[in-house]
């Protein structure tokens, strides 16, 4: 039988409270356990760990848990038998037996930083031992954890990567599956670990999850009036991409501080698409250069049509955007922001000079022009304004020359994300890219070779964004963890609409995420009361008022001390005006047949 001990219990309360998508309402209780997971995870991290399929399994989760929150761990800890040829026969023989442990393993190397090669290694093991558990027909329960879906769960790893996953959606699947069965541990006979099966916080986390919804629901009504004000549904050339831009960003968890940071980037991405597609397909170069032109100059003098559209609707959200700015920390961006919008309306202009005149760059050029005409940066810039800990300091990032080494890495790793996907479509079109330059230079190198090429520099640049984005100490000093993680955020979004597949223009191929994620609540529970839908105004210039407007939470079943057997600790949580107190008693283990 395995041992359970106080440290695996906060662990897996830690790991459970985050899944749930409660760690804003626990941050204080997270961050306590947590240190204490770390002091414990240091002070072991030296002592060579034998072949005990749960204790790989403890220090491979608490590598995962910590990582994520910015603490400098080495995977050391649970890599060893990587060098010893008889436990990794032992483990290819008894795979059954390490089901948990294998997918626990192979998920610590989603966090890989770009020199941990015993990770490199493990995910090869990892990967090809799960996926012949994939196609056994054997039962999941390996005596380390009993999850009702593991094999789905290990179907799904496989299929999509963590980094093409949004963390809203993970937190839906998390509690779905939490609803049919609690999570056991042990060997012979099976502990039941009382506060990872409470309905009370799994309720909670429900309610957390469709209040939300609701908060989605209205902002992107919002986003989707603004964008029929302004004309940009209508253009005629343009995707009308206004719900999957809002989708993304909503599902994405570090977007999530308020309304403002959601629409100011929601707004900038509808932007980013339909002045993408007036340079791609609509504009002459004639058009192109005049309205280049008037944004450098910041003047509509001359811009008829489209073009005039394009650069009032920019304009007024420039200014919508520095007024937020200002009135809260009475500093002017506008000039900082104006630089910004041209220069990535310069590197269009450029891309489409190439296309219609048939000038093929060099890669070193192409890739210059197209890490600022991906426009990454100009949604998690702007965005880092707001954020509570960078909103002194934000217009310094603003500056075309002076972008952060995190900045740099997610601009050209969203660019080459794209051209992987896009460049079937792109030969058709006649336009070039990283993919396609890379066989002109390279005679003797055929499409994979040259998709292969592609890929390597991908993920060497996403590993290095990844250690910028998750190391608290001592790269990026000067920018704020929350602005880290909003580049790994958009990393993560450009990921899932561009894994696999071009899915950002596609028609279908998200509908059920974002109804998951936005539309529909969960089945068979009660829901705290909802408001009745807000009634907009017509006119543009009051829009702004559904931003803040405060919701009405019926917390009613939650005001009693609700009792979970774990640590003794006193959980708060607060929802707008209502507060939860949730008090846990000493830890006690259940016997389940």
């Amino acid at each position: 039988m395995y041992p359970i001990d106080e440290d695996s219990i906060k662990l897996k309360m830690v790991n459970h409270l985050q899944k749930l998508g409660l760690s804003d309402h626990f941050n204080g209780e997270i961050k306590a356990m947590s240190e204490e997971i770390y002091s414990h995870y240091i002070e072991q991290e030296a002592v060579q760990q034998d072949l005990i399929p749960a204790d790989i399994f403890k220090s491979s989760l608490a590598f995962e848990v910590l990582r994520l929150q910015g603490y400098k761990v080495s995977p050391g800890k649970f890599c060893g038998f990587l060098n010893d040829e008889s436990a990794l026969q032992h483990i290819k023989d008894n795979s059954e037996m390490f089901g948990s442990v294998l997918y626990s393993l192979y998920r610590t190397t989603n966090l890989m930083f770009e020199s941990e090669e015993e990770l490199r290694e493990l995910r090869s093991f990892s990967r090809s031992l799960l996926a012949e558990c994939c196609l056994s027909s054997k039962p999941n329960n390996d005596g380390i954890m009993m999850w009702p879906h593991l094999q789905e769960g290990i179907e799904s790893e496989l299929l999509v990567p963590w980094m093409a996953r949004m963390e809203h959606l993970d937190h839906r699947k998390w509690i779905e599956g939490n609803e049919e069965s609690p999570l056991w541990l042990g060997k012979a006979s099976f502990y039941r670990i009382s506060c990872l099966d409470n309905m009370d916080l799994l309720q909670l986390a429900k309610q957390n999850y469709e209040y939300r919804q609701m908060v989605y629901k209205k902002e992107l009504v919002e986003l989707i009036r603004w964008s029929k004000v302004w004309g940009l549904t209508d253009m005629g050339f343009a995707r009308e991409k206004t719900t999957y831009c809002y989708f993304a960003i909503a599902s994405s968890s570090d977007f999530h501080y308020d309304s403002d940071i959601r629409l100011v980037v929601a707004k900038s991405a509808v932007l980013i698409t339909v002045f993408d597609d007036f340079f791609d397909m609509e504009g002459s170069l004639d058009d192109l250069q005049t309205l280049a032109d008037a944004v450098q100059r910041w003047d509509n003098k001359d811009l008829k049509s489209h073009s005039k559209i394009l650069f009032d609707v920019l304009d007024n959200f420039v200014d919508e955007v520095a007024k937020k700015y200002h009135d809260q920390h009475k500093f002017d961006i506008t000039n900082n922001l104006r630089k910004m919008w041209y220069e990535v309306i310069a590197s269009w202009l450029t891309e489409a000079t190439w296309s219609k005149t048939g000038e093929i760059p060099s890669m070193a050029s192409y890739l210059d022009t197209g890490m600022i005409s991906i426009a990454a940066h100009v949604l998690v810039l702007q965005a880092s304004c707001f954020t509570p800990s960078n909103s002194n300091t934000c217009h310094h990032s603003l500056n075309p020359s002076q972008y952060e080494a995190i900045t740099k890495l997610l601009m050209t790793s969203c660019r080459l994300l794209n051209d992987i996907q896009s460049y079937e479509k792109e030969v058709k079109d006649g336009k070039l890219n990283s993919v396609l330059l890379h066989l002109k230079e390279n005679p003797k190198a055929n499409i994979e070779d040259a998709v292969n090429y592609v890929e390597n520099i991908l993920e060497e640049t996403k590993m290095k964004l990844l250690e910028h984005a998750l190391t608290m100490d001592g790269i990026d000093d000067s920018f704020p963890r929350p602005c880290k993680m909003l580049h790994l955020s958009a990393l993560k979004v450009f990921q899932m609409f561009f894994n696999s597949a071009n899915h950002f223009d596609s028609k279908e191929t998200l509908l059920n995420d974002i109804n998951k994620a936005i539309f529909v609540p969960f089945e068979d529970h009660t829901s705290f009361n909802l408001p009745k839908p807000l009634t907009f105004p017509s006119r543009s210039k009051k829009m702004h008022s559904v931003v803040n407007s405060v919701y009405s939470i019926n917390l009613k079943n939650y005001s009693k001390s609700t009792k979970l057997t774990m640590h003794q600790i006193p959980f708060s949580i607060a929802l707008k005006s209502h507060q939860l107190r949730m008090k846990i008693p000493p830890c006690t283990l259940r016997f389940a047949c």
